[in-house]
């Protein structure tokens, strides 16, 4: 009886592990995802604030909504597997709000649309990635492919000082 409890403890103990294990590239995802979603959505706020162009505020509102929206949808996807989903952007997405919030008018939308370019084309490779997963994490990013390639084509739209 002692080695049947042994062995079923085991094999739960193994199933947990594999589990987890399994979950760990969908977790780092969920959580780089998720955090970079809030930082777009401040980005899309500062852009509207310190934006002087009219494409470079409109991208922002665009951003700020789209960006949230996936969020619900990212942390909907992180509860699904069992995560605590972040609750705000990184350390390195803060010092890059925090640099680009102390710029304003054309010297704000050239560094906007620059950096929105190198960070969309980095996110939709990693979405790409992320979208052969087969769970909520999987499925999360193949329907965020689409929305972060328009952002990509806005952003190279933009000329920085009209």
């Amino acid at each position: 009886m002692n080695r049947m409890h042994l062995l079923l403890g085991t094999l739960m103990a193994l199933s947990i592990c594999t589990a987890s294990a399994k979950d760990k590239p969908s977790e780092a995802f969920l959580t780089k995802a998720i955090e970079g979603n809030y930082a777009e959505v401040s980005m899309g706020d500062l852009a509207q604030k310190n934006g002087q162009s009219d494409g470079v505020k409109s991208f922002g509102k665009m951003l700020s909504t789209d960006h949230a929206a996936a969020n619900q949808k990212a942390t909907d996807a992180a509860e699904s597997i069992g995560m605590n989903p972040p609750t705000g952007p990184n350390a390195k997405q803060k010092a890059d709000y925090d640099r680009m919030s102390k710029t304003s008018g054309t010297e704000f939308d050239k560094i906007f649309a620059t950096h929105m370019i190198a960070d969309h084309q980095k996110d939709i490779a990693e979405y790409k990635k992320a979208s052969k997963m087969t769970d909520a994490a999987g499925d999360y990013a193949s329907g965020e492919i689409d929305t972060l390639q328009k952002h990509l084509d806005t952003a190279k739209s933009l000329k920085p000082g009209k």
